[in-house]
């Protein structure tokens, strides 16, 4: 593991790389998530180095005094870009609240990207009220909301959603609560022009959270933006169909990098 200083913390991250030769690639977990998220991923590090991040207060990152919404959404930023700033990535992937992060990165910040993946997300993330009450006052309650079927997972093995409950437990309410809030306050709809990097749109089929109707939002009005849906996935496609998002994801890089 590895740390970056900015802003007065540290962010940690993880990189794997062996011998990969495309553009490094760095990934972003949702609320309540860590870096852990994005172990599968590692398998791809032979084609491209694999970078993960854990966003400010989740982890082995230090925490930020911004309350939810636009301020944390730009201190989460500040932790993209510092990490790929550190290890050369220009491709961000996001999974729901990653995803938001890496949609503001590709509109605010001057950061170089060759690419964009939108995993799981949307250029309007509103979160249901029952959720909003139950992080704000009965965190178990809502840890179970969200393990309800087709929300994270769509049929997952008992110990997928075991290791996905205490993840969150670990992460804790105050910091869960306050990136669902940032999730609910964001709205890029009428900045997707703005995106000028080649994107990928991916999505679980059974995607509750964030359904396949966000990311075909995304396809259309992001100016060179693919599809693609992983069946038998709901929210954490990435976990639960590694082999299919692996796929998906290294075709995109292929399709983007120099020379292709």
């Amino acid at each position: 593991m590895e740390r970056v200083t900015h802003h007065g913390r540290e962010t940690a991250y993880r990189v794997s790389d062996r011998g990969g030769e495309g553009q490094t690639v760095c990934f972003v977990h949702g609320s309540g998530g860590s870096k852990d998220v994005w172990k599968a991923q590692a398998r791809l590090s032979d084609r491209f180095p694999v970078v993960a991040l854990d966003l400010s207060g989740h982890g082995d990152s230090g925490d930020v005094d911004a309350p939810a919404g636009p301020e944390a959404l730009d201190a989460y930023a500040d932790d993209v870009v510092a990490v790929a700033e550190a290890t050369g990535a220009t491709v961000l992937c996001g999974n729901s609240l990653g995803g938001a992060v890496a949609l503001w990165v590709a509109v605010e910040r001057d950061l170089a990207l060759d690419g964009l993946v939108l995993a799981g997300t949307g250029a309007k993330l509103a979160v249901a009220e029952p959720l909003r009450d139950a992080l704000a006052t009965d965190f178990d309650r809502a840890i179970e909301l969200l393990h309800e079927p087709d929300r994270l997972f769509h049929d997952p093995p008992p110990e997928y959603v075991e290791l996905s409950r205490a993840g969150m437990r670990e992460c804790g309410r105050a910091v869960t609560e306050r990136d669902f809030r940032t999730c609910h306050a964001f709205d890029v709809r009428d900045r997707l022009d703005e995106v000028a990097v080649p994107s990928l749109a991916v999505v679980g089929e059974h995607d509750a959270l964030t359904p396949v109707e966000y990311h075909d939002y995304l396809a259309d009005r992001i100016d060179d933006c693919e599809r693609a849906t992983i069946e038998g996935a709901a929210h954490l496609a990435m976990l639960a169909r590694p082999a299919a998002f692996n796929a998906a994801l290294a075709a995109f890089c292929s399709r983007i990098s120099p020379g292709a």
